[in-house]
């Protein structure tokens, strides 16, 4: 690397401490304006939403209705739906916000991965939505309703969407490891033999933070909701790959 081309390679520009929580600051403040936007947006359509997102526990319940047990539970329940569409509607502005409080922290090469970290987490994080709305939250109704076939389930429109949101959220938010593998090894503190390296103990916190969002205590449930966990740390690896082949390459 020549004198002349080091300086386009090197971070642009220094930020003082105050010059970070004054950018901390605002993309907070972005970022609550972008989700207030979305949140209305899908509050607007809450009974669509609504309709969509209980079509899993009415299959299970052969299409009969949810109940409340208070006035008040249809109108908190249209302010949550509107909370969890709009995480979702927001999501890529959400993260985009992300990626330029971080950038500063990168090289200027590196930089040219804005649009693809945007995406690829906008992706992961419907993914893992999808994942628990298709997959893992039906296995996980049918188990809990047919558990005790000789009771008549009473499920209250508050405690659904209390569950529902937990899981398909958490999922969404699980599902971003391979961005958060990309954004470390970005910064060298991380190595993919450091990840394979310890591998073991990955698996062993994916086995805990699977037990603690699996809504019920069966193994075969908790393995449902282990296998993505542990494929995308596995996907992890060759991307931290990539990203440290990039700074060595820079570095020689």
């Amino acid at each position: 690397m020549t004198a002349e081309s080091e300086p386009n390679e090197t971070v642009e520009g220094r930020m003082s401490f105050f010059d970070h929580l004054e950018e901390l600051r605002r993309r907070i403040l972005y970022s609550i304006v972008g989700f207030a936007v979305a949140f209305f947006v899908c509050w607007g359509y809450w009974e669509q939403i609504y309709n969509f997102l209980a079509r899993p526990i009415n299959d299970v319940l052969g299409g009969e209705k949810l109940i409340y047990l208070n006035p008040t539970e249809p109108f908190t329940l249209s302010m949550k739906l509107g909370f969890i569409g709009g995480i979702f509607l927001a999501s890529p502005w959400l993260l985009w916000q992300l990626w330029l409080f971080i950038s500063p922290g990168l090289y200027k090469h590196e930089k040219r991965f804005a649009l693809p970290f945007v995406l690829f987490s906008s992706v992961l994080f419907v993914a893992g939505g999808s994942f628990g709305y298709f997959l893992a939250f039906p296995y996980t109704l049918k188990f809990l309703i047919g558990y005790a076939p000789s009771f008549k389930p009473q499920v209250t429109i508050s405690e659904y969407f209390d569950l529902a949101s937990m899981v398909l959220i958490g999922l969404g938010i699980i599902f971003q490891l391979p961005v958060l593998i990309m954004v470390l090894s970005a910064f060298g503190l991380i190595t993919p033999r450091f990840l394979w390296k310890n591998l073991q103990y990955a698996v062993l916190m994916i086995a805990v933070l699977a037990a603690i969002i699996t809504p019920t205590t069966d193994i075969p449930t908790m393995l449902l909701f282990m296998a993505p966990m542990l494929g995308l740390y596995l996907m992890g690896i060759p991307i931290s790959w990539m990203f440290a082949r990039k700074r060595a390459k820079k570095k020689s």
